[in-house]
């Protein structure tokens, strides 16, 4: 091996290990998956879900998420009052991070896991907002804000990020796909289209401006990360308010930065080239006994370090 080429391995291998690092803070819900031999999960091989959340994409779309999710003031306010995610960001990231992995790559048996566990964490949060509303996350309303800004989100970041945009109807195989895991968490109502999710998220009736919303965007756009990923973050940041609807951005008081887009593109091109696919997506073809196309992917399941 020439020393050119081990020099690019070490470089993405730090890559991977600073990035992979942010997302060590919860168990890997996937470590038993191989258990569940044949089991194709709440998705599937063929799954749109599985190109799209197994892309570098998606870490916008995380982004994405929380700062939409966060105009909601009864959402807002069930964060203020009862999530610890100014005190344990990395946690928080971790936790919802193996949420989504777990519904979209898991097994029955873990999807089934990954659902009761955010169903008992949400059934003590409730209390009143600033509106004076009372509020429940396990409420169907509340929790279909949550769970459509996030599918919205992560298919905004693949048209906008990804390796190819995907066609009317795989967008729509994907809101579909993903409005399955809102049905489970008897979330109401759940959009089925692309075009349908992205109107009801813009003109929902109950968004608005909050003290609790003020402080997540403040937290979200510093957050207290490390030094050697706080740049790209705010990169992937930048790049994440740019796709969220005028009307929802000046709400949120967040700002479309000129290049926003095209920085972004370039970022998850590093990362996708650094990254691969995901680890979890690998080891759910495996234990689907799918095909694993050559050269998919960098990192495999053979790596529990790094299947995050």
């Amino acid at each position: 091996m020439s020393q050119v080429t081990d020099t690019i391995n070490m470089f993405r291998n730090r890559v991977v290990g600073r990035t992979t690092s942010l997302f060590a803070h919860a168990p890997n819900p996937l470590e038993r998956t191989l258990e569940y031999r044949g089991d194709p999960g709440l998705m599937g091989p063929g799954s749109v879900s599985w190109r799209v959340i197994g892309d570098v994409s998606s870490f916008f779309g995380g982004i994405r998420a929380l700062l939409i999710q966060a105009a909601h003031p009864e959402v807002a306010a069930s964060l203020r009052e009862h999530s610890r995610y100014k005190d344990d960001p990395l946690g928080r990231l971790s936790r919802t991070s193996n949420y989504v992995t777990a519904t979209t790559f898991g097994a029955m048996p873990e999807v089934d896991v990954a659902i009761g566990l955010v169903r008992k964490a949400h059934r003590p949060v409730r209390g009143q907002s600033h509106r004076g509303r009372p509020y429940a996350a396990n409420a169907p309303q509340l929790a279909a804000w949550v769970h459509n800004v996030l599918t919205d989100s992560f298919l905004r970041a693949y048209m906008d990020f990804g390796p190819e945009p995907l066609s009317a109807i795989d967008q729509d195989r994907f809101v579909a796909e993903q409005a399955q895991v809102g049905r489970l968490l008897n979330a109401a109502p759940i959009p089925e289209t692309a075009v349908d999710l992205g109107d009801w998220i813009v003109n929902h009736r109950d968004i608005g401006e909050s003290p609790g919303m003020k402080d997540a965007v403040n937290f979200l756009r510093n957050p207290p990360l490390p030094l050697t990923v706080l740049p790209a973050y705010k990169t992937m940041g930048a790049a994440a308010a740019a796709t969220i609807p005028k009307p929802l951005r000046k709400m949120l008081g967040v700002p479309k930065l000129p290049a926003a887009l095209l920085a972004g593109r370039r970022t998850s091109a590093f990362l996708r080239w650094s990254l691969g696919n995901s680890p979890a997506w690998h080891i759910a073809l495996v234990r689907s006994g799918a095909e694993i196309p050559a050269g998919m992917f960098l990192r495999t399941f053979e790596e529990p370090e790094l299947a995050s």
